[in-house]
């Protein structure tokens, strides 16, 4: 067992130490820095008493919120390609969000773009100048996007800004509070790429403790209970997800498709199920290919390229949903699903995703937070006391815009279709709603604008 467990923490540091998204956890020695701030903590309870665990805990309201992709893609050694502000807002705001072209109009514009050669002068002058005969619009959308920029800082997360920002945090007596944010920050960042590359870990470490164990001689006498722990460790769980299990097929599945050379447009263009299944072109290509994932994938983008049919019905995997017996009065489980699509959709739904806050600091001084709402609440039993923790680090009132459903709205609805056209399934019905935290009381104000 314990040779098994080195081999398993031999991959999870291989890891560590060559996938991408752990880039900026190698700058530093991170048991010597946790060292000096566990000090630091202890020195400054002392000094300060409770207020320090107050501030930890809630700053850790918010680690949620830190820029982590901003963070890692703030590499100095590394060639910045930015864009003047006007195309950047043209090609990433004004087409994509404003006017929502198809992908090929977009496609179009950006060969437009680059067909303009360098050497002309005034290159990006050029380009525009029909996009303003078409959209005399553009000017005044890009002046007001210039204004909302100035307003809603975009280099700063949300426990960045507060930092920075917080009138209390800033003034004479409290600057020593700085430092404990500060700890707590550096911490969630150097912790985010673990929880964004569980299954890849996890399905990594799984591959080479079997891999490496197997051709080790001292398996000899213990293939019985190494086969015992490994499928413990590896079953896929019919109900709940196992990030060992899937993370280990997947690997597989994308090493012997390498092999066969399936990751190429002949493959993938065949219909046919017996072509696609004797296809191999014997490329000997696995092992580098997968090297190359466990380097530049985390887990959402590994999902999302690899999971597909063949490998949901290599697996026999499936979606499996709940319903209640009535004859029984039992809650029984059942298969809901075997479409690749509908369980990617299951992981992808597990996997970690903080909200989206934009943020503003208002001529009154209030804190202004805005939730972009993709589809989902915020975890409501969370707000008050994580608004009362702002409220404290920022100084003053903080106000959150967020999305929630509005049951009135649907048992309305449900009642008006049930009378009507028999039960139907009804789409959940989204009201703007906007907290407000002042003096350690939180309120809720419903507005009038719905989503469906």
């Amino acid at each position: 067992l314990n040779v098994m467990i080195f081999y398993h923490v031999l991959a999870h540091i291989d890891f560590f130490q060559n996938n991408k998204f752990y880039e900026k956890t190698w700058d530093y020695d991170f048991k010597e820095k946790a060292l000096t701030e566990k000090r630091m903590i202890a020195r400054l309870r002392s000094q300060k008493g409770r207020v320090v665990d107050y501030l930890i805990e809630f700053s850790r309201g918010i680690d949620n919120l830190v820029g982590y992709f901003d963070n890692l893609s703030n590499n100095d050694d590394e060639i910045q390609f930015d864009l003047p502000a006007k195309m950047d807002f043209y090609f990433n705001t004004f087409l994509q969000e404003i006017k929502k072209i198809g992908q090929r109009d977009f496609l179009n514009e950006i060969d437009r773009y680059n067909n303009i050669k360098h050497s002309v002068k005034d290159k990006d002058e050029q380009f525009l100048k029909p996009v303003l005969q078409k959209h005399p619009e553009f000017e005044e959308l890009f002046a007001k996007h210039l204004k909302s920029s100035n307003n809603e800082s975009s280099d700063r997360d949300l426990f960045r800004f507060i930092t920075d920002e917080s009138s209390f945090l800033n003034s004479k007596d409290n600057r020593w509070m700085k430092s404990v944010l500060e700890i707590i920050r550096d911490t969630a960042l150097y912790f985010s790429p673990q929880i964004r590359t569980k299954i890849m870990n996890e399905g990594w470490a799984s591959y080479w403790h079997e891999k490496l164990f197997l051709a080790d001689e001292r398996i000899k006498g213990h293939e019985v209970a190494f086969a015992r722990i490994n499928a413990k460790v590896t079953s896929i769980n019919r109900v709940g997800l196992n990030p060992y299990a899937i993370g280990w097929r997947m690997f597989m599945y994308i090493e012997e498709m390498a092999n066969q050379g399936k990751f190429s447009f002949d493959y993938m263009m065949l219909k046919d199920n017996e072509e696609r299944k004797n296809f191999d072109r014997s490329t000997d290509q696995g092992k580098k290919y997968i090297f190359n994932v466990r380097k530049n994938y985390c887990d959402s983008t590994f999902i999302n390229q690899f999971i597909d049919q063949d490998f949901v019905d290599k697996y026999k995997l499936m979606v499996v949903g709940q319903r209640i017996n009535e004859e029984k009065y039992v809650k029984e489980y059942y298969v809901k699903s075997r479409k690749a699509r509908d369980y990617k959709k299951m992981i992808n739904d597990s996997l970690h995703h903080p909200p989206h806050i934009k943020y503003n600091k208002e001529k009154d001084g209030a804190l202004y937070l805005k939730h972009t709402f993709e589809g989902k609440e915020l975890y409501s039993d969370y707000i008050p006391n994580t608004m009362i923790g702002i409220e404290y680090l920022w100084g003053d009132k903080v106000l959150l815009e967020t999305y929630e459903i509005d049951w009135d709205e649907m048992k309305k609805k449900y009642n008006d279709s049930s009378n009507n056209n028999g039960i139907q399934k009804i789409k959940p019905i989204f009201r703007k709603v906007i907290y407000k935290a002042e003096n350690k009381k939180v309120t809720k104000q419903k507005l009038a604008i719905i989503k469906e």
